[in-house]
């Protein structure tokens, strides 16, 4: 079982956007604001949102840091995480995390009760970034699951690619960055607009069965 981290497991959606306008502010020497960001900068890569404000050449990572240890302060674990992750545990389902943040960082938003209950953890520097496979592969192949059997939680097109192309089951996390609408668009197998009873719909995708649910809408 793999999820996301951003928009899934970690409410980060106004943190994320507020990371991006403080380090455009001092990058670019001029005021911006989280209004002034282009439309879906929280769905796609930092540099694409960057470069649409006017910021050329590499990122400087002391100042990106700096900016997201200020901006992460406002994050929070969504109040299911803990309990989803135990009855996975506790059903022997082995879990991880595939996410575009760097492990520095995965180690600043999420607590360490938490971290404790995945069992792997693939960052940005371990493979090339989603929507390409390669992260949820290397998280399979560590926790030696086939991608048949496997499931994918994520909360943006580019991850219900990254599932395709990896041969998982995508589930949209509607309640995430994306949305309902733009999860079911992009092909996700099921997509749930709120949390409500996740960690047995998960359970029952991978025993084979057919989740039956209010909070489930099929593409």
């Amino acid at each position: 079982m793999l999820f996301d981290l951003d928009g899934v497991l970690l409410d980060s959606h106004a943190a994320q956007l507020a990371a991006l306008a403080g380090f455009a502010t001092s990058a670019l020497d001029r005021r911006v604001t989280v209004a002034d960001l282009p439309t879906g900068a929280a769905t796609v890569p930092r540099q694409q949102v960057l470069a649409e404000l006017g910021l050329s050449g590499a990122i400087n990572d002391d100042g990106w840091d700096a900016a997201t240890a200020t901006a992460s302060l406002g994050t929070e674990v969504f109040p299911f995480v803990g309990e989803t992750l135990i009855a996975l545990r506790a059903a022997g389902v082995a879990t991880g995390l595939v996410t575009l943040r760097s492990r520095r960082r995965v180690g600043w938003l999420l607590p360490p009760d938490i971290l404790d209950l995945i069992d792997t953890v693939v960052c940005f520097e371990d493979a090339a970034p989603k929507p390409a496979p390669d992260g949820l592969l290397l998280a399979l192949r560590q926790l030696d699951v086939a991608p048949a059997g496997a499931v994918f939680v994520g909360d943006t097109e580019l991850d219900v690619h990254a599932a395709r192309a990896a041969g998982v089951r995508a589930v949209g996390a509607g309640w995430g960055f994306a949305g309902p609408e733009a999860l079911s668009r992009a092909g996700a197998d099921l997509v749930m607009p709120h949390a409500a009873a996740l960690a047995d719909v998960l359970l029952l995708l991978l025993a084979g069965a057919e989740p039956s649910h209010q909070n489930i809408k099929r593409s």
